[in-house]
């Protein structure tokens, strides 16, 4: 086995799983809690039962990897070679994920660097995919760290929900921002800022808001080379559309991803979410 830096992010990356195996990138699970029962994300709840369970009003909440989950992972990544490890997180304003990982890091076998990102989803999951390409090509562990810290300054992400409810409920969002893009039936666009979700604008229709989310994304990705990811919950019709217009329009596209969110954000946002994130490459 020889010596190098391993990745290890969270099941919020909604990394494709040929992406992760290529790049031998590990994500540690977070926790959906659905009724009495606590499932872990991305093998025992999917996102669709999540929007089953909001849609009959069942209490859906959610909770970040215990310490040793991660303790357990960097001990892995330990003995299968590695000399360091790059630990990548949703950010720490919305999910205890990120002081769970810099627990563990205090008792690994090897140095880990623990980043908040600041991110979630594929902002997250292009930050990881950056820090796993500088490590592949034999990058040391600060610049992995540099990599990934580079891709989350260059990131943006903005999303669509037909209501602001699930968001207040899990804390997610303050209840005056939630009753501001609540009033008059408006629909909300959201976007991450500094780590925390914010309320960018408010549109009358949902048809307006995907709409006014494709000018978001092209305005943001302009000429440069850029990736984009276009996410959903049980809205895969408005996400494909979405994706295809922004194919015809960002003349520097690289890689485009199409997909669901997990069940993790599908908890906080509710059925109906449309998300866009643009990276620059």
């Amino acid at each position: 086995m020889s010596p190098h830096v391993a990745i290890v992010t969270d099941s919020t990356a909604y990394l494709p799983q040929q992406e992760m195996e290529r790049h031998g990138i590990t994500a540690v699970p977070l926790t959906v809690v659905l009724g009495d029962a606590a499932l872990e994300e991305g093998t025992e709840i999917s996102a669709r039962s999540v929007a089953q369970a909001l849609q009959k009003r069942r209490p859906v909440t959610t909770s970040r990897p215990a310490p040793e989950v991660f303790a357990a992972a960097y001990r892995a990544a330990a003995e299968a070679g590695a000399s360091g490890i790059v630990s990548l997180h949703l950010s720490a304003e919305i999910s205890g994920t990120y002081d769970a990982a810099v627990l563990a890091a205090r008792e690994a076998p090897v140095p880990v660097r623990v980043v908040d990102t600041g991110m979630v989803a594929m902002a997250l999951g292009f930050c990881a995919l950056a820090a796993a390409e500088t490590a592949r090509s034999g990058g040391t562990l600060d610049e992995a760290v540099a990599a990934a810290e580079k891709r989350a300054q260059g990131t943006a992400a903005y999303f669509y929900v037909d209501t602001l409810d699930y968001l207040r409920r899990g804390g997610r969002i303050g209840t005056a921002r939630a009753l501001l893009g609540s009033a008059l039936a408006v629909k909300p666009l959201l976007q991450l800022e500094n780590g925390r979700i914010e309320l960018r604008e408010k549109v009358r229709t949902a048809s307006r808001a995907i709409a006014r989310l494709e000018e978001i994304a092209v305005d943001r990705a302009g000429t440069a080379g850029v990736d984009i990811a276009v996410h959903h919950l049980a809205s895969p019709d408005r996400a494909a559309l979405l994706a295809d217009r922004l194919r015809e329009r960002v003349p520097g596209l690289g890689e485009l991803l199409l997909s669901e969110v997990g069940a993790v954000i599908g908890a906080h946002t509710g059925p109906g979410l449309v998300g866009v994130v643009v990276s620059a490459r």
